[in-house]
């Protein structure tokens, strides 16, 4: 079998997947657009815009993809081999991670555009809202510090790492100059996309010839140093409004990203043509981890963003859905932005199946075997390599910068939701609170036996992607209970939801385990923030689920 063969399988179901099943869940879900949206009816012109569906899900796509579709699938290719991971990552964006995305941005619409917390305080309970709402906020912290990290990491990267933190500063400059643009000389959308994503390529070509290297500072390594700046850019893009950042941004972004995958299909589609790429990396490697964890439920939780991510249902409720112009927007902008960043998957899992096993051992992190990858399919468009390595290591700097700015801001919306705060004081006091545990977590220095530095985002992937999908299985289950009430079929949530639970928490458990062990068997308590998080997190999710389970059951006899 060749990589062409295997895209081209992912890319005919992915496309069955949103004429069939996108067109089912549509008439379920009853879209119409004589409906008018929150966008239309609050419009603001703050939170509440009509937006342009095609400018719309460039920025879904960039706010919900980040990291997480390129490092997942090629971390669990790398442990598992590519079969099981371009399964999941087809069949769970199908009929779990759309159904999940779009049905949180369809709820989010007939409630006022509100957040998929306030969904579940309407159609649940207060307890049920109150541990939603800190539910949530932990899972925020987690994504922040695993996103942070992977772009500080990034940015140290030996070759090329100063390069492309120099086009990545040059790229945010950019789109606040393509927000006031946008703002006061109202362009039409069409000639801002042809003046500014030509400068984009600016910016990586300018790269190289500016880099940008952090001297060290208050004792603290490149990468830490790295991480606290971004830290205080994620205070400062929470903090402004969304016209001046986040939706230019999340636009380039989000067409970056398409063309990042488009372009290097291309090239994967013309280097087939004069060659035959095979499928070089096993279709199975074994049934654990290398630290021992099983292939079930790991693989599902290590995809993550690929195939399902809980994180989703914040960006769908908490900033899509105030801009959906038309009802009937939610199908190309929810389902379609879900199977497009798994598309964006299987191009990431399509750069490590060129590889040998000993040459991806070689290459080590993921964003380096997709820039690997990728350079390689854009040299057959005659693109230099050099070129290549740093657009794609600035493509996945942007994605992490689209999830990064987002992420901060909805965890500032629920801090200030859950403690009440007002004004601009209390959106600043909300986001250094959501900002502080991130910086905690950063700033802990972690070795592994041989005395080497263990970056935090390793050290946090696997239990963002568990805390991720429980947040996944936890919105779910509230959905099914929306639409129950409502009187729909709510089993096409409702079964995700039971699937999802059970996959994250018994992969939360694995992962605490040596922890519990320690301290039950051996009484030996260590203060782990990461594992005391994940308790909470379980803890939570606990008692969600036996409220959730409790008022099912109340509507059911009733």
């Amino acid at each position: 079998m060749t990589i062409l063969q295997l895209l081209l399988s992912g890319i005919v179901l992915l496309i069955a997947g949103y004429k069939l099943y996108g067109r089912y869940l549509s008439k379920l879900f009853g879209l119409d657009n004589r409906r008018a949206t929150p966008a239309v009816r609050l419009r603001d012109n703050q939170d509440f815009i009509p937006t342009n569906r095609f400018y719309l899900l460039g920025q879904h796509l960039s706010a919900i993809a980040a990291a997480g579709p390129i490092v997942g699938p090629i971390l669990a290719g790398v442990w598992f081999g590519w079969l099981p991971t371009a399964l999941w990552i087809i069949l769970g964006g199908i009929f779990i991670g759309g159904v999940h995305d779009m049905a949180a941005m369809v709820a989010s619409l007939r409630h006022q555009g509100k957040s998929i917390a306030e969904i579940i305080h309407e159609n649940m309970s207060r307890k049920a809202f109150t541990l939603f709402l800190a539910f949530l906020w932990f899972s925020i912290v987690y994504i922040v510090t695993a996103f942070t990290d992977i772009t500080a990491s990034t940015f140290i990267e030996p070759e090329h790492g100063a390069q492309v933190a120099s086009s990545s500063l040059m790229y945010l400059g950019l789109a606040l100059l393509m927000g006031l643009f946008l703002r006061r000389f109202k362009l039409p959308l069409v000639v801002s996309t042809l003046i500014f994503m030509p400068l984009v390529l600016v910016c990586i070509f300018l790269g190289p010839h500016f880099p940008v290297h952090l001297p060290p500072a208050f004792g603290l390594d490149n990468r830490v140093s790295w991480d606290i700046l971004l830290l205080i850019y994620c205070f400062v893009a929470s903090v402004i409004p969304v016209w001046l950042l986040l939706q230019p941004r999340g636009y380039l972004g989000g067409f970056f990203l398409s063309l990042t995958a488009g372009v290097s299909f291309i090239g994967l589609v013309i280097g087939a043509l004069t060659q035959q790429y095979l499928l070089q990396y096993p279709a199975f490697v074994q049934w654990t981890t290398p630290q021992g964890l099983p292939l079930l439920p790991i693989l599902f939780t290590t995809v993550a963003c690929g195939a399902c991510s809980g994180f989703h249902s914040i960006v769908s409720s908490g900033t899509t859905s105030k801009q959906i112009a038309r009802e009937k927007d939610v199908r190309i902008v929810g389902y379609g932005g879900m199977l497009l960043e798994s598309f964006v998957a299987l191009i990431a899992l399509a750069t490590l199946v060129i590889l040998s096993r000993a040459d991806a051992q070689a290459l080590q992190d993921p964003n380096r075997i997709f820039a690997n990858g990728v350079a390689l399919f854009l040299s057959n468009l005659g693109i230099a390599k050099d070129f290549a390595f740093n657009f794609a290591l600035l493509a996945f700097a942007t994605f992490v910068f689209d999830t990064l700015d987002v992420a901060t801001r909805l965890g500032r919306y629920i801090f200030q939701e859950f403690c009440g705060l007002k004004g601009r004081a209390g959106a600043a006091i909300a986001t250094i609170a959501t900002l502080a545990l991130p910086l905690l977590f950063i700033m802990r220095k972690v070795t592994s036996p041989d005395g080497a530095n263990i970056p935090a985002w390793k050290l946090f992937w696997t239990v963002f992607g568990s805390s991720n999908q429980l947040l996944a299985a936890m919105t779910l289950l509230g959905l099914s209970i929306w639409l129950y009430r409502g009187k729909k079929k709510f089993l096409v949530t409702l079964l995700p939801a039971i699937f999802m639970s059970a996959v994250a928490i018994v992969s939360l458990l694995l992962l605490l385990k040596p922890w519990l062990t320690g301290v039950l068997l051996r009484g030996t308590f260590t203060f782990e923030p990461m594992v005391i998080t994940g308790i909470v997190l379980l803890v939570l999710a606990f008692f969600l689920i036996v409220e959730s389970v409790r008022i099912l059951g109340h509507h059911v006899k009733n």
